[in-house]
């Protein structure tokens, strides 16, 4: 229904910020990763997503489309709800979190308040299975092909798996690599760096 807001900040607390829209505040539930990056009464634009229940119809927003990608693919889980995604993208940023799903890290997910070792093991097996069997929308609703599990090797590798867990095609992600110093880099540092020249592109 809402792709994205574009507006004034309003008002902000914790996990939530109100952006006013010709004269109309819209209150999206968001992540601390998010709240950084706003100031009330200067202008944002927050990707949407909205969750309709029986009882329910809350509207989240998020800085930036990867950030939102993580949230939906977090909801997905059987187990995690959005307050329960919402916590884990306080504590990770998209790119940490694709990380600690490519690379099996528990602890990552549990230094989110709430989340429990089950919890997070459940949701690197799920996400992990679903990126090896190609499941994984992207963005622009495109499925990420192959269907073949590539083990993570190499930094290349690992940064190609991390950035696809995050929804970008093969081919988005080979032409983000290109130019970046994969050998001197940090893992974390190389994710960031495609996915600015993502962003940009």
């Amino acid at each position: 229904m809402f792709y994205y807001l574009n507006g004034t900040v309003a008002h902000i607390e914790p996990y939530l910020a109100v952006i006013d829209c010709g004269g109309v505040g819209y209150a999206c539930r968001t992540t601390n990763y998010t709240i950084g990056k706003l100031n009330t009464g200067k202008p944002a634009k927050l990707y949407t997503h909205l969750n309709v229940r029986e009882d329910v119809f809350e509207l989240y927003g998020f800085a930036s489309e990867s950030e939102l990608g993580c949230f939906r693919m977090l909801i997905g889980v059987s187990g995690v709800g959005p307050k329960a995604a919402l916590a884990i993208l306080s504590s990770n940023s998209p790119e940490g979190l694709a990380m600690a799903i490519v690379s099996g890290n528990e602890k990552a997910l549990t230094s989110a308040p709430g989340i429990g070792k089950k919890i997070a093991q459940r949701i690197i097996l799920e996400l992990k299975d679903k990126l090896a069997k190609g499941q994984l929308a992207t963005g622009g609703g495109e499925t990420f092909a192959g269907g073949i599990t590539v083990i993570p090797e190499n930094k290349a590798s690992e940064a190609s798996a991390a950035l696809a867990v995050l929804g970008y095609s093969q081919n988005e992600i080979a032409a983000a690599l290109k130019g970046i110093d994969l050998d001197a880099l940090p893992l974390e540092d190389v994710i960031k760096q495609a996915l600015k020249k993502m962003v940009k592109g």
